[in-house]
């Protein structure tokens, strides 16, 4: 008799430590999740920041200016042969400080919100999930992504100047707070803010959710407690979610670039007005330009950076708790 009540117990014992070990999924140290994004912002920046540069450029044409590229592949060339090679890299350290800033924020903000909107079995899924990257996107666009994309973008755009007068980070943010004060670096932040709101809505619930779905299938890390995903997994849901991000939220990002372009106080009185000077003058189609380049971008960041991210979490985690035992 006691033989099968302790068997009994074990059995309502064993769901219940396997429920308590899902629940801890969620669990991820503020700093663990900071440092993480951080690390893994600046890595995918560095690896896919020409596509990124080939994006705004097209972005930056508007029907009535003359038609400087002819498509994606047209201003890779054109820039390489008439600036070298690392003029695709034009920008690239505003974006990297930005993009590490802002992935760090990301996370940080997307595990918090997470935890707040996690049920009684500390499962987060679909509209929470959802709403946790919105929060997410929001939070980064006000701290982080608005100055450094603004900065951005007026280095690319100074650069097809006849005579660019920016010569690098440092003296073009000095330029820009001296002549625009300190709201010429957070110009288009409505923009920015949809934009960036949106895509981490997207993005992050898409990758939550995959995650969600594929994670039990693997064992749980004897060290850490938690489960672990291959990292080719994890690329493959970050790519996924890049995909689908592009086409749902590309309008934003064009009118986000049109607002933070050297002109825009002229242009535009404020994104809705830039939204409808774009579809009456441009066409519908306009809202997709530079799909192409920020297609290869997010398909590649999104695996690299999902991947980076569970990475460098586990790696931290294990340390963590090599260092406790």
């Amino acid at each position: 008799m006691r033989r099968s009540e302790d068997s009994d117990a074990q059995s309502r014992t064993g769901p219940r430590i396997l429920q308590m070990a899902d629940k801890k999924q969620n669990k991820v140290p503020p700093s663990h999740s900071l440092a993480a994004g951080t690390i893994a912002g600046a890595v995918e920046a560095t690896i896919t920041y020409p596509t990124e540069y080939v994006k705004t450029q097209l972005q930056l044409q508007s029907k009535t200016a003359v038609k400087a590229f002819d498509g994606p592949w047209d201003c890779v060339v054109k820039t390489v042969r008439e600036r070298g090679f690392f003029g695709l890299y034009r920008g690239l350290s505003a974006l990297v400080i930005g993009t590490a800033s802002k992935a760090g924020i990301r996370f940080l903000s997307f595990e918090q919100f997470k935890k707040m909107l996690a049920d009684e079995n500390g499962k987060v899924a679909g509209q929470r999930m959802m709403l946790a990257g919105l929060g997410a996107g929001v939070t980064e666009a006000v701290i982080a992504v608005t100055p450094t994309e603004t900065i951005k973008t007026k280095l690319i755009h100074d650069q097809n100047q006849p005579n660019p007068k920016y010569r690098g980070l440092i003296h073009g943010t000095r330029e820009i707070i001296r002549s625009e004060g300190i709201g010429g670096i957070y110009r288009g932040m409505t923009a920015v803010v949809a934009r960036q709101g949106a895509n981490s809505a997207v993005r992050l619930s898409t990758y939550g959710m995959l995650k969600e779905k594929v994670q039990d299938r693997y064992p749980l890390d004897p060290i850490t407690n938690k489960r672990v995903v291959p990292w080719y997994v994890n690329f493959a849901n970050g790519a996924f979610a890049g995909i689908v991000t592009v086409y749902s939220t590309m309008p934003l990002d064009v009118m986000k670039t049109r607002m933070q372009a050297l002109n825009a106080k002229e242009l535009y009185k404020n994104s809705l007005h830039c939204l409808y000077r774009i579809v009456t003058e441009e066409g519908i189609r306009a809202l997709w330009k530079g799909a192409t380049p920020r297609l290869g971008r997010l398909i590649f960041s999104g695996g690299i950076v999902f991947t980076v991210y569970e990475q460098v979490l586990s790696i931290l985690e294990r340390t963590q708790s090599r260092v406790s035992v």
